[in-house]
């Protein structure tokens, strides 16, 4: 069983970047595709990018452009740089791996909350001046 681990999130300017980090243990990260998501109190949590195990991405129209997600499969480890921050990237960021059963775990379902499971615990990004 995967456990992903999400660090990286802080205090950032509007306008300046972050890069988040989704370390997986337990397994070969290589095997599963990976998504980032984040959740704002009192809304839902949105998808935002996944890589599958090939390295083919898949982004959301609110962050295509301004985040890029990628792996490092030596490291376990999953990217998401996000340049051009704005407050309304405030939220908690969250990455996860398809759910077992639905699809092949290395390709990316669509990026909403149901298809995905074995969620970090998030890291917390606040975007103000």
């Amino acid at each position: 069983q995967v456990q992903l681990v999400e660090s990286g999130g802080g205090l950032v300017q509007p306008g300046g970047s972050l890069r988040l980090s989704c370390a997986a243990s337990g397994a070969s990260s290589g095997n599963y595709a990976i998504a980032w998501f984040r959740q704002a109190p009192g809304k839902e949590r949105e998808g935002l990018a996944c890589i599958n195990s090939y390295s083919r991405t898949v982004y959301s129209d609110s962050v295509k452009g301004r985040f890029t997600i990628s792996r490092d499969n030596a490291k376990n480890t999953v990217y998401l740089q996000m340049n051009s921050l704005s407050p309304a990237d405030t939220a908690n960021y969250y990455c996860a791996i398809p759910r077992p059963g639905l699809l092949d775990q290395r390709i990316c379902p669509p990026l909403a909350s149901y298809a995905f499971g074995s969620w970090g615990q998030g890291t917390q990004v606040t975007v103000s001046s």
